[in-house]
């Protein structure tokens, strides 16, 4: 005879106390949990339509070596990419190595000396201050002559009109938008509000190239930043498109010549997608684009889940309980270094690898302060999968995302809030 949910729940370190107030966040959520369940249900039609309409066979999961001459499956995947987000061509490669990379390669295929990159959105990503050159970098893009400038978001998180218009002269090439947060605690922007700001930068200047860190955002919302006049939109296959089972590789999809220029600079000029041998990984990386929107809709699931929870309890979290989703991230604001370590230390304790583990605060490439890191991935620092993580330093904000199974993130939130109770760091209220 099995055990009961909460006789497993509570046998994995769960207080009865922490399970029941779990359960009533959870019981409110219904109509919630459903939006996100149709708007997965959409997102997964629009895949499987579009590898039909590029018959998608076997022969497309065969693998490859040497100089990958005539690969049929990496050639097809990225029809089926470019087709799934409506743009003209894709790159999608193993040899991308994570979105940073990606990010890097479209910046400098498309930027030349004397041209001028534009942020309308604040601070870029912590590890593009050293390949914008923010922070001093060999082969960072102002050591080949491409200077920078940005417009901050007003206190609100919103655009800053104004400062843009200000921004933008004739060296203006290229505008990078982040859509999700990154190590700040301002909201994530939505397609709309991109769109809305696309078009703003395109009314100042029509050929300005408008380039979307897509991290974090696909599958979240029935449209992507590519229909609402983005020229390129960036990501990495370790986090929503792979769905959890790409090991590697990044994608970048947008107008064709400019894909193109992309494809130059990640192989060499003349050669482009011609070259890049798949290595065996096709399977993967189409089942997992395949399974992509329903462990979106898993992840987003346990975002709203960890938004209500945490703010119920008085912590502040971006977005709130109630707001409209546009990214897999959830931020809390835990208020002490002690607060960040117990959060991730209790999701390290629901991961499947490395449950034992404990997560301490480290230095790592690419970041300026200490960041702690929870992760028990299939695939390392793969952020569709259950993690969390955030440097080291005020507001002390904790970033969770992930959770390839819904089960799975709630688990993983529960046994967060327990060890920040057991550490005296959060006050459970009294359940009904």
């Amino acid at each position: 005879m099995r055990s009961s949910n909460e006789e497993i729940y509570l046998s994995m370190g769960i207080s009865k106390t922490v399970y029941d107030y779990g359960c009533t966040i959870e019981k409110s959520l219904r109509d919630r949990f459903d939006e996100v369940d149709s708007n997965a249900e959409y997102n997964q039609l629009k895949v499987v339509n579009a590898m039909q309409q590029h018959q998608v066979s076997e022969a497309c999961l065969l693998g490859t070596t040497g100089y990958g001459y005539n690969d049929l499956g990496r050639d097809t995947l990225e029809a089926v990419y470019a087709a799934t987000f409506h743009t003209e061509d894709a790159l999608v490669r193993p040899q991308i190595t994570c979105g940073t990379h990606a990010l890097t390669v479209a910046l400098s295929a498309n930027l030349l000396p004397g041209d001028e990159l534009l942020s309308p959105v604040g601070a870029p990503y912590d590890t593009l201050e050293e390949v914008i050159g923010i922070r001093p970098s060999p082969c960072s893009l102002r050591e080949y002559g491409v200077s920078y400038r940005q417009a901050d978001l007003k206190p609100d998180g919103t655009f800053d009109y104004e400062a843009i218009r200000a921004c933008v002269n004739e060296k203006t090439k290229l505008a990078t938008i982040q859509r999700s947060k990154g190590y700040a605690t301002r909201p994530t922007f939505s397609v709309q509000q991109i769109g809305e700001l696309i078009a703003f930068l395109k009314s100042l200047k029509p050929d300005i190239i408008c380039m979307v860190d897509n991290c974090y955002g696909e599958f979240v919302e029935p449209i992507e930043p590519s229909d609402v006049g983005a020229d390129m939109i960036v990501g990495s296959l370790i986090k929503n498109p792979g769905g959890g089972l790409a090991p590697i590789g990044g994608y970048i999809c947008g107008r064709t010549d400019l894909v193109e220029r992309c494809a130059y600079r990640l192989s060499a000029p003349g050669l482009g997608q011609e070259v890049g041998a798949n290595l065996g990984l096709l399977p993967s990386l189409y089942q997992g684009f395949f399974l992509a929107p329903t462990v979106v809709a898993s992840a987003l699931k346990g975002a709203i889940f960890a938004a209500n929870l945490y703010e119920r309890l008085g912590f502040r979290v971006v977005p709130n309980g109630s707001e409209s989703r546009h990214d897999i991230i959830q931020a809390v604001e835990l208020g002490s270094r002690e607060g960040m370590i117990a959060f991730c230390k209790g999701i390290q304790s629901a991961a499947p690898v490395d449950s034992f583990a404990d997560p301490i605060p480290s230095d790592m490439p690419g970041y300026e302060d200490e960041v702690i890191m929870a992760a028990g991935a299939f695939v390392q620092g793969s952020s569709i999968e259950l993690s969390a993580d955030g440097p080291i330093r005020p507001p002390y904000a904790v970033y969770f995302q992930g959770g390839l199974t819904w089960y799975h993130a709630k688990l993983g939130i529960l046994l967060s809030l327990q060890n920040m109770a057991d550490a005296g760091l959060a006050t459970l209220p009294e359940v009904q």
